[in-house]
């Protein structure tokens, strides 16, 4: 496919309002998939009642998205928003725990990490793109593998967070 015809095929997905698109031909592979709107969260500090679980803003697929079943159950009686911080990835993409093969993991379970501090990357169409932390805290959960493919909104780490409710 040339260029003009790639382009010609994006108006035409964007327009005709799929959410998820994917071309495969001989040695091409084109995916696209748009960006959905935020979920609501609610956090409930821990001396009142539980907050009822949040509800995402958009229809959600029949079909879980792949590597979803795959993430840990929370703990009985525990629901993650309290006192967690779940970091999604932003796109579809390969997770790297490091910037080469040979370099130590950005961060490890137990890290204590900083606003802006790099996370990890993800390979997304050859770019490597860092993803940063939003909220200090301490590094409870990386889910993903090393090198392994990952989907948009999954959770990646979970962070508690020094913020206090």
């Amino acid at each position: 496919m040339n260029a003009k015809e790639i382009k010609d095929l994006l108006r035409y997905v964007r327009n005709a309002g799929f959410q998820e698109f994917e071309l495969r031909m001989e040695d091409f592979r084109l995916r696209v998939v748009k960006d959905l709107p935020p979920v609501a969260v609610s956090l409930a500090a821990a001396s009142h009642a539980p907050a009822p679980m949040a509800q995402p803003m958009h229809p959600l697929p029949a079909a879980a998205p792949r590597g979803a079943s795959d993430l840990p159950p929370a703990p009985a009686g525990s629901s993650p928003a309290v006192g967690l911080v779940d970091v999604a990835s932003p796109m579809v993409g390969t997770f790297y725990r490091a910037p080469n093969p040979e370099a130590e993991p950005f961060v490890k379970e137990g890290d204590r990490v900083e606003v802006g501090q790099t996370l990890c990357i993800i390979e997304a169409m050859k770019l490597m793109n860092e993803i940063e932390a939003e909220t200090a805290g301490t590094i409870v959960d990386i889910l993903p593998e090393n090198a392994q493919p990952i989907e948009f909104g999954e959770v990646i780490f979970r962070i508690r967070s020094d913020q206090k409710s």
